[in-house]
């Protein structure tokens, strides 16, 4: 039975446990079901009730694709128009959700699973569903065209770094200095484009470092999940209804100095918080990351510029700043190859460093465009310097 043929059950259900006083624990949604009458077996009953949760409480038709182990993105562009990306790009699926309203009602619901509000007076929304999933949500007027969902499937577990490589996300020669940089608390930052693979290949990094070290993520909605057994996560809180509460990352950078943290990590730079975190790395806190968004490696000392001009930092002061806050910047990609569709891979090892004008610069020491043979730049010479002796860096 799908869920539009079940819709006379769901809205039999829906009308049941509108008069629990509080959330509904299973047994009263398995009470609901069997109230409406329908005689089901034991296999039977297990789909319907994941229907039912999925319908009422969850994300609907669209729970399933949550589900998959290899959907990292989930985007509603309208009844018909659902696209997935399981790692090879976006795909559209064949879901049909019913009608603009239809789509609308689900975006409503899923913003209230996140305890957060959408209708005309606020038709923007940005909220971590229960299980993890960030959901970002748009409504009329904003967008013309109806209600507009994108969802972020939160992974599980972290892959680890032989993996990546696998997959060739990471070229195999370069393993051994990407251990090395976590090995010898080089501090980095993992840049790139929207969903190119910086929280993966983050994670998969801090899985790596030491287990008696202790790691205190900052993120403003959690998505670092490494494989680790000493992590505190920060997750930064937006204002509540009256615009009071608010929790922001450059507050939650503050109080991850006075945490006791052997890493400080910091999800991703996108605004004034930059000058909090190169002012923590330079305190003695070695080790440390983030990811920013960049299109390139040599991109980054401008992107870090632009943030810092928010915190009111001036060029020289963010080159000073930055040049001993970070050692290196790890620039991932993501491309299509004929017969492959899209590929996420690290693309580029830089080092970070002041040129004759004292301004901020990375200088590459490995290159690879997806296909043949990774390249040394001229950066490479200070890398291996840095990393010091090791199995496969020199």
């Amino acid at each position: 039975m799908s869920m539009r043929e079940g819709e006379p059950v769901l809205a039999g259900v829906r009308e049941r446990l509108s008069r629990v006083a509080g959330p509904p624990t299973r047994a009263q949604v398995v009470d609901a079901v069997q109230a409406s009458g329908l005689v089901l077996g034991s296999t039977a009953l297990a789909e319907m009730l994941a229907q039912v949760r999925a319908e009422l409480f969850g994300a609907g038709e669209l729970q399933r694709f949550l589900d998959d182990p290899l959907v990292t993105d989930v985007l509603v562009n309208g009844p018909a128009e659902v696209w997935v990306d399981r790692g090879r790009g976006l795909e559209r699926t064949d879901v049909d959700l019913g009608t603009a309203q239809d789509v609308r009602e689900l975006a409503v619901r899923l913003a209230a699973a996140g305890g957060q509000r959408l209708d005309d007076a606020s038709p923007t929304v940005d909220a971590r569903l229960p299980d993890g999933t960030r959901l970002h949500a748009v409504i009329e007027p904003v967008c013309a065209s109806g209600a507009v969902i994108s969802l972020r499937v939160l992974r599980a577990r972290a892959f680890t770094v032989a993996e990546l490589v696998e997959t060739w996300m990471i070229p195999p020669g370069w393993e051994p200095v990407l251990r090395a940089v976590v090995r010898e608390r080089v501090s980095f930052l993992v840049s790139g484009a929207t969903g190119t693979g910086k929280t993966t290949l983050l994670a998969a990094l801090l899985s790596l470092v030491d287990r008696g070290e202790r790691i205190v993520t900052i993120e403003e909605a959690r998505e670092l999940v490494p494989d680790h057994p000493h992590v505190v996560s920060l997750v930064a809180r937006r204002p509540n209804v009256e615009g009071s509460g608010a929790v922001d990352l450059s507050a939650l950078v503050r109080n991850a100095l006075r945490m006791r943290p052997d890493r400080i990590v910091l999800g991703e730079c996108r605004g004034a918080e930059v000058r909090d975190v190169l002012t923590a790395l330079n305190t003695g806190h070695e080790g440390g990351c983030a990811t920013v968004h960049a299109n390139a490696a040599g991109d980054v000392p401008a992107r870090l510029e632009a943030l810092a001009a928010l915190a009111g930092m001036d060029r020289e002061a963010v080159a000073a700043q930055a040049v001993s806050a970070f050692d290196v910047v790890i620039h991932l990609r993501r491309t299509r190859h004929a017969g492959e569709g899209a590929r996420r891979f690290v693309s580029e090892v830089a080092l970070v460093r002041r040129d004759e004008r004292d301004r901020l610069v990375v200088t590459p020491a490995l290159t690879w465009n997806g296909v043949g043979a990774p390249q040394e730049g001229g950066g490479w010479p200070a890398l291996v310097e840095r990393l010091g002796p090791g199995e496969g860096v020199r």
